[in-house]
């Protein structure tokens, strides 16, 4: 039977999603989406996440998520968002209010494509982690796309949809995201966790192919390997 990790519950059935609609992509429970439930797992199996005291900083956080996060007693949560009423505090992720190395993990899934200067964020991300501190950074792709498509004039909602797969994204990136990462100071790990799974695992928990952006600071990673 479905069952969604985000809430430990089952169900007949996940519900359909999307502008184009997906089936069984929504826990009629929690509403968390195929995407979320994959990072819950690995956060779950592959992280430190639910058993550490770890500084966490959450940009447009899901509300399933933020209602587990912010009951963990290992965590020191802040969820954070320029317009949503869901999060703890207004923030634009380009200025993000708060001093350099301030937090151990950043949570950010798909908002980098709503962002025109996304090369901004993902530098002010890496200014605020701790050395030892890691990112999981996740957008849509078209992976059959070596470039991300970029086009600044393309204002009209409709013809964003077309373009980049949603009326309020200005971005579709490509398989050169890891490199803009990287040219804002991350080393990148693209753990291709959802492949390693068990099809039964698959489908119990509605998940879809998706690779997991894990991000360190370059920095400081080149920094230990060279004192070895």
């Amino acid at each position: 039977m479905p069952t969604c990790p985000c809430c430990q519950t089952s169900f007949p059935h996940f519900v359909d999603f999307g502008v184009v609609r997906r089936p069984n992509a929504q826990c009629p429970g929690c509403k968390c989406l195929e995407r979320h439930r994959l990072l819950w797992l690995y956060l779950q199996d592959r992280t430190n996440f639910f058993t550490v005291p770890q500084r966490v900083l959450h940009i447009a956080p899901e509300p399933a998520f933020q209602n587990a996060f912010r009951k963990m007693k290992n965590l020191t949560y802040v969820s954070a968002d320029l317009h949503s009423p869901h999060a703890m505090m207004a923030m634009d992720i380009t200025h993000i209010p708060a001093t350099d190395a301030s937090f151990d993990v950043v949570l950010y899934s798909h908002v980098f494509e709503h962002i025109p200067d996304d090369r901004a964020a993902m530098r002010e991300i890496h200014r605020i982690l701790t050395p030892e501190g890691w990112a999981i950074l996740q957008v849509p792709m078209d992976s059959s796309m070596g470039a991300t498509l970029e086009d600044p004039t393309v204002t009209a909602p409709e013809e964003r949809q077309r373009l980049f797969g949603q009326s309020d994204h200005v971005w579709l990136y490509g398989r050169d995201y890891r490199m803009r990462l990287e040219h804002a100071g991350f080393e990148v790990i693209v753990d291709q966790f959802s492949s390693q799974l068990e099809p039964g695992v698959l489908a119990r928990y509605g998940l879809l192919p998706e690779d997991i952006y894990f991000c360190r600071r370059a920095d400081h990673a080149h920094a230990k390997a060279t004192s070895i």
